[in-house]
């Protein structure tokens, strides 16, 4: 972020709340007082780093940051006391009867006012605006600590604070490549998530040993990951207890009648708690939870319980996890195993699912069930979501290796091989015909180490690769494509880029030859029908952007540079190296389905496509650009992908995008299509490339 411009205009709201005690090297809050508001102290370090104190930025975020923390920590508290302080009393028959409950809600909201006001101080001063709860959301106080520490030659806390960030922002690719230069000039290695979940810290700890098959390790973190989870769920439920904004209830402001009012109220509190198991499976920065999480602990339990010979907790865990999938055929499986195993030790029936999964489950049922009710009477809409997805499964094929089982060859078996996931939304074929005998068919998915990939050559010629080139010497506009940025993915190179439609306008008004206009959008047609024709596609294949790039390598700033060109990402997804998960949601292009790269030159040094495992690291796969040259891939998770370092010369290429989505076509693309058509009718002529395939290979 640069230090000259604010991206975050809401805090342009906030002078008013700037204590004096952040400005020019002073302190974030008064000792022994009441604690300092955290939008206050936010403001403060804004103020403070737009104004060059990034000593006293620093310490007004870390503040900020931690007012937060203590400001929910003293609300959890209040709200746990007073609610074994003051019990709610059951309503009685008759007249009057309501009273003992009312009285007992008014008792305990004086317990909430008196243990606040004693912590806190005033309510009011606590009620921080929207928009600076949805940038602490967001981690922004990071950003900003992050480049203070920069300046504070702090690259350690720099490092970790970037980490933080990137981990809810994962498609910030300025912070991305500011953490691969900090692992390579700090010699940082393992960042640490400030704002981490133990839970599932503890959660994918356990399942890395598992994966090891060290269970011992694996179900130590295992259960502090579900001890972690039913402490969260139950500070989760208490934070639903604060204020509600009653969204979509207009209603009430005319029919503000008493147990109306309450319903609202109590069905919108209702539903947050519902919907924690949402919250606690959900990473920071996603929208979509880690599907069947809780569950999964318990799967990943009852293998690990067997396999160091603990078969009443395999048999506990199994029957554990049966309560949310009671159906599923493996587990029941396995838990019909482990009661063999133990048949003459003790009764099998004895051992019954865990009691906090059976609470959490009938506490679930009861909310869906009333959430539901009031739906149907209080007439607003209500869709149940689906929360124990049985998609996500463990991935793994364990099963009783004959050596340690007791069991005849014929006898019972563990079954404990890879649940059904998903089917995709199409079948995945390739191999089929290319359609223009001048392409040439290079590598296959397999010779290219990955899923739905292909390289091509010949795909243009080299006189239409300079035509090309000199089309874009005349239209392209830096940082075209990335609202203005002009070096949006690395400050060492300066980026260019133009569409087919922009293209066709410069040459219907002569700015450029018409022919060369019309050239780039042939061959972009051209590169459609074959990726179409090559992928095996049963539906047409829609045009979703195209875009003609150059990279320049600026001079004077290539020495010792260790960055890429462009980052490691997906194409549709948000990619999570740490996770080796890609978050299929905004704002990703999610209706992206193909990707495609047409080369027009290679007299540039660097500027290598990769392919990359998912951690973003592992090259499977790199490609060196030539004219006529295409890459093409499917756009999901499972072909990450990069640009090495242009460290000299230009680099130009026709970038595509494809979606099967009719309702995602290019716009400019539908235009560009009526601009070719009144061409045509004013016999102005198509290019001079043939782009009619040939009959099929």
């Amino acid at each position: 972020m640069a230090t000259g411009s604010r991206p975050w205009g809401t805090l342009l709201l906030l002078p008013l709340l700037l204590p004096t005690a952040c400005r020019a090297g002073g302190g974030c809050a008064g000792e022994g007082g009441p604690l300092e508001p955290f939008d206050a102290l936010y403001a403060s370090g804004v103020e403070a780093y737009y104004s060059g104190d990034f000593a006293g930025a620093a310490r007004c975020m870390e503040r900020a940051l931690s007012s937060r923390r203590e400001l929910r920590a003293a609300r959890l508290r209040c709200r746990r006391s007073c609610r074994g302080q003051v019990r709610l009393a059951a309503p009685g028959p008759g007249a009057g009867g309501d009273l003992p409950f009312f009285g007992s809600v008014l008792r305990r909201a004086g317990c909430l006012r008196r243990c606040e006001e004693r912590l806190l101080g005033a309510a009011s001063r606590h009620r921080a605006a929207e928009e600076v709860g949805a940038d602490f959301q967001r981690r922004v106080p990071y950003s900003y600590l992050q480049r203070a520490y920069i300046q504070l030659n702090k690259l350690e806390e720099a490092a970790n604070a970037a980490h933080t960030f990137f981990m809810a922002n994962p498609e910030h690719m300025e912070i991305q490549q500011d953490i691969e230069n900090y692992k390579t000039t700090a010699g940082k290695v393992d960042l640490i998530d400030w704002e981490a979940k133990q839970h599932m810290e503890d959660y994918s700890a356990g399942v890395r040993h598992y994966d090891k098959e060290e269970y011992e390790l694996a179900i130590d973190f295992l259960e502090r990951a579900l001890k972690g989870y039913y402490s969260e769920d139950e500070d989760c439920q208490l934070m639903c207890e604060g204020p509600q904004r009653f969204e979509e209830h207009e209603y009430l402001e005319n029919k503000a009648g008493l147990y109306e009012a309450i319903a609202d109220h109590y069905m919108q509190l209702l539903a947050c708690k519902h919907d924690c198991v949402r919250e606690l499976a959900t990473r920071s920065g996603r929208i979509s939870p880690i599907e069947n999480f809780l569950p999964l602990h318990y799967d990943y339990l009852q293998f690990a319980y067997y396999r160091v010979g603990d078969y009443v907790k395999a048999l506990e865990c199994a029957k554990t996890y049966l309560l949310f999938h009671p159906d599923d055929e493996d587990v029941l499986e396995n838990a019909g195993y482990y009661e063999g195993l133990l048949e003459g030790m003790m009764d099998p029936d004895t051992v019954k699912p865990r009691k906090d999964a059976k609470m959490l489950l009938r506490r679930h049922k009861l909310e869906s069930h009333l959430l539901q009710v009031a739906a149907a009477g209080l007439g607003y809409t209500y869709t149940e979501p689906n929360y124990w997805n049985r998609y996500g499964a463990r991935q793994d094929e364990h099963s009783v290796p004959s050596s340690i089982s007791s069991e005849p060859e014929d006898g019972p078996r563990l079954s404990l091989a890879k649940k059904p996931t998903p089917k995709p939304d199409r079948e995945l074929k390739e191999g089929g015909p290319l359609l223009y005998s001048d392409v040439k068919f290079v590598y296959n998915s397999q010779q290219l180490n990955g899923t739905q990939r292909v390289l091509l050559d010949n795909v243009i010629s080299e006189e239409q690769c300079r035509e090309l080139h000199r089309v874009a010497n005349g239209i392209m506009l830096a940082g075209d494509g990335y609202r203005g940025k002009t070096s949006p993915h690395t400050p060492n190179e300066r980026f260019e880029g133009a569409t087919v439609l922009k293209a066709l306008k410069y040459g219907y008004e002569g700015r450029v030859p018409l022919k060369s206009a019309r050239l780039f959008y042939d061959i972009s047609e051209k590169a459609r029908r074959i990726v179409e024709s090559y992928f095996m596609l049963n539906s047409t294949l829609y045009f979703s952007y195209t875009h003609l790039v150059c990279r320049t390598a600026l001079s004077g700033q290539q020495e010792r540079r260790n960055d890429l060109s462009h980052p490691i990402h997906a194409d549709n997804c948000l990619l999570d190296p740490e996770a080796n998960e890609c978050w299929k949601e905004p704002p990703a292009y999610t209706f992206r389905d193909y990707s495609a790269l047409l080369y027009m030159n290679a007299d540039f040094e660097g500027g290598e496509f990769i392919f990359t495992e998912m951690d973003a690291k592992t090259v499977t796969a790199s490609i060196k650009p030539k004219c006529g040259r295409m890459i093409s891939f499917s756009s999901g998770g499972e072909n990450p992908h990069g640009v090495k370092a242009v460290t000299k010369g230009q680099r130009c290429a026709v970038a595509l995008w494809f979606t099967l989505d009719p309702l995602y076509r290019e716009l400019e693309r539908i235009q560009a299509d009526e601009v070719i058509a009144m061409l045509d009718q004013e016999h102005l002529g198509p290019s001079e490339m043939n782009i009619n395939p040939k009959d099929e290979l």
